[in-house]
């Protein structure tokens, strides 16, 4: 089984569980996949992993919009700056990573080696 029939049977487990599309599809991961990137959705992997991918992608994101809209025009120093952005990407990805392994647990979601396997 390909990982994109794989990952078309997990969304669809996910669809009816009643979770919100734009939560077990994310922007960030429908990026990934269209750039070739075979990762499983937010719900089938760890919670490190979670942490990380969405802790870098926004802590990156939020400190170059930060930076060019704000801190920059104020004389903040850009290592002040990356501690800033590392500290907000780190909350923001515990705090996603919390929300997945939430609903993994609640809806008593398969994990991604089990699910699928002839």
């Amino acid at each position: 089984m390909t990982f994109q029939d794989r990952c078309a049977q997990f969304l669809a487990v996910l669809s009816r569980t009643g979770i919100q599309t734009s939560i077990y599809r994310p922007p960030l991961f429908q990026i990934l996949w269209r750039m070739g990137v075979e990762i499983p959705p937010p719900h089938f992997i760890s919670f490190i992993l979670n942490m990380l991918i969405n802790g870098v992608f926004f802590g990156a994101l939020w400190g170059v919009f930060m930076w060019n809209f704000f801190w920059s025009s104020k004389g903040k120093a850009g290592i002040d700056a990356i501690e800033i952005s590392a500290s907000a990407g780190l909350t923001f990805g515990i705090i996603m990573a919390v929300q997945y392994e939430f609903g993994k647990r609640k809806y008593k979601l398969p994990s991604w080696k089990s699910f699928g396997e002839n």
